[in-house]
């Protein structure tokens, strides 16, 4: 239970004392039954954190960060994991630097995880680089519509890998592993690993390649379309009743 963690750990500590399981997918439901769960406490809803993208993202939506980017194709980062730190994700803002010296239309927003480690590192990497700005961290409405202005998104973090898609954005995800397999079946999420040549040779096909570019932004996420906490709420009546 290394890696991902803590997800991983979370969702079985978490499962171990659930009475109801609502699961994102079918993939997570027959994980859950191959954990011996009853089938009959197992529904496949969608995530509800796609339903909250129905709220969150604003057409008059407005940020000093986002304006700064327009015009440009913006690249939102988020990168903190605990077995990330350290050389991996040294390299992966050095492999983030190195797209952005070599594609002049680019931008990157990147708000920094409070841990001083992160902080350390990015600021050694990406300081004096005025296409790459480091801001604190933002709020979920903010984060929303930052990754709605995006191009695409790089990242380490979980959820992201869930709700980019709901927004057409492709996902190159800066790790080995993810609880979340059914983003790299359906093609909405591209695992890179952690290592600055592959990286940088994956984010660099995505602003070459207009084709794969396209099939990740058109496929069809597997985590729900936004109603998940529609069929929750019925199962819950209907279990009432």
């Amino acid at each position: 239970m290394k890696s991902p963690y803590p997800e991983e750990f979370n969702r079985q500590a978490i499962g171990f004392t659930a009475s109801l399981h609502f699961a994102p997918t079918q993939k997570a439901a027959d994980a859950l039954l191959k954990e011996g769960k009853d089938p009959e406490q197992i529904f496949v809803t969608g995530n509800t954190g796609i339903d909250a993208l129905h709220y969150t993202v604003r057409n008059d939506f407005y940020h000093p960060e986002t304006e700064w980017a327009k015009g440009s194709r913006l690249i939102a980062v988020t990168a903190h994991r605990r077995e990330n730190l350290g050389e991996p994700i040294r390299d992966m803002f050095r492999a983030i630097r190195k797209i952005v010296e070599e594609f002049t239309d680019v931008k990157v927003i990147y708000p920094v995880h409070l841990n001083p480690q992160v902080r350390k590192i990015a600021d050694e990497e990406f300081g004096g680089c005025d296409r790459i700005h480091l801001i604190e961290p933002l709020d979920v409405v903010e984060f929303h519509n930052l990754m709605k202005a995006s191009y695409l998104i790089m990242t380490d973090s979980g959820g992201i890998q869930e709700e980019a898609p709901a927004l057409g954005k492709p996902v190159l995800g800066m790790r080995d592993t993810t609880e979340r397999p059914e983003g790299v079946e359906a093609g909405t999420l591209k695992l890179a690993g952690t290592k600055m040549d592959d990286i940088y040779r994956e984010c660099r096909r995505l602003l070459t390649e207009p084709e794969i570019y396209r099939r990740m932004s058109e496929a069809r996420n597997p985590y729900g379309n936004g109603t998940a906490s529609i069929k929750i709420r019925k199962i819950l009546e209907d279990i009432d009743a």
